[in-house]
């Protein structure tokens, strides 16, 4: 639990630096994670050290999950264990009866062509012709399969929309 909470630090510091600004609001969200209702793996290497990690919760009486948590070493990214912890996460959904996995992706640190822009009157026309400039997660969950399906202007502040993402896992 201790790495788990510690790499949630580490792993949103420069982006989304408070998401997690410290190790107790960490703890507790890993705690959360560990409920019965929900779905918690992780990648660890030979010694048991986390190298990263993933959670998801049932809603819409279990046809979606929420994927809440990915994370993965900042030193161990693009290395396939955040394509890995998504799959199996796809695999753990489906095998419980879910449809679909949804996710929101915030941006806050203007990553995206979204950031900094008014969004309405026309959230969706913005969203069409979304530019990815700095890595946003966004463009790894539309590699595994996860197509953009909305935007909530706004979200985090003035100009800091959330990205939603959704992916079927029952038309394997």
């Amino acid at each position: 639990m201790d790495q788990a909470a510690a790499l949630l630090v580490e792993g949103f510091a420069e982006h989304w630096p408070n998401a997690w600004p410290g190790y107790d609001s960490a703890a507790g969200t890993v705690q959360e994670c560990l409920g019965v209702d929900r779905i918690c793996r992780a990648a660890v290497d030979r010694e048991d050290n986390v190298l990263g990690w993933s959670a998801a919760e049932p809603i819409y009486q279990g046809n979606v999950w929420e994927l809440d948590v990915l994370v993965v070493q900042p030193a161990r990214q693009r290395q396939g264990i955040g394509s890995a912890l998504v799959s199996d996460l796809e695999l753990q959904v489906g095998a419980r009866g879910g449809l679909t996995i949804w996710l929101g992706s915030d941006e806050e640190d203007g990553m995206t062509s979204l950031a900094g822009v008014d969004l309405y009157p026309d959230p969706l026309w913005h969203l069409a012709r979304i530019t990815n400039f700095k890595g946003h997660p966004y463009a790894f969950y539309r590699k595994m399969g996860f197509a953009i399906a909305g935007v909530l202007p706004d979200a985090n502040g003035p100009g800091k929309p959330d990205i939603f993402l959704a992916k079927s896992v029952a038309r394997r």
